[in-house]
């Protein structure tokens, strides 16, 4: 055999163990992405888990704090209801004072009263419960009389106005 016999023997004898090398490695390869992957699954489903535990958390929190603003306003309606008064007119400003504080703790969350009476007709924050015959073409689609007041925070109508609306004859 000569010098040149030799050269290509070894060779082959290369290229035919590089393919097993190489399926070595890409198996080596395929095995650690496999582990990535189960490891990344892992993580975002624990995620997943602590996010939803977090929100219930906040809800939570957020309903007690509600609850803790209105408690002074039961508390005054219990001390109304046993004053023991006799007295119409005193009992009605009671009340009076304890509605005045209960607006202003839903103020204080954020709430408003939606405007009615005497407003156009919008049907995304009142909800029309009649219509009433007016000859006034100026009342035509305008509310002439609230049934129920609405209720609102800065985005979002949380009870739409009872209303009777204005309908020209």
């Amino acid at each position: 055999m000569n010098d040149d016999d030799e050269k290509l023997e070894a060779t082959q004898e290369e290229s035919e163990s590089q393919p097993e090398i190489e399926e070595d490695e890409k198996q080596k390869e395929i095995d650690d992405l496999k582990r990535q992957l189960k490891t990344k699954t892992a993580d975002f489903y624990n995620f997943r888990q602590r996010t939803i535990k977090e929100r219930s958390e906040t809800r939570k929190r957020a309903q007690e704090e509600t609850i803790t603003a209105i408690l002074p306003v039961l508390d005054n309606l219990d001390r109304a209801l046993t004053a023991g008064t006799e007295d119409a007119m005193s009992i009605l400003k009671g009340v009076e004072m304890v509605q005045r504080q209960f607006m202003g703790v839903l103020e204080g969350l954020g709430v408003s009263v939606i405007k009615s009476e005497g407003e156009k007709f919008d049907p995304s924050i009142h909800d029309a419960t009649g219509t009433e015959k007016t000859n006034d073409p100026e009342l035509d689609g305008v509310i002439i009389r609230e049934i129920l007041k609405g209720y609102r925070t800065n985005d979002r109508v949380l009870r739409p106005a009872k209303v009777i609306v204005g309908k020209i004859q």
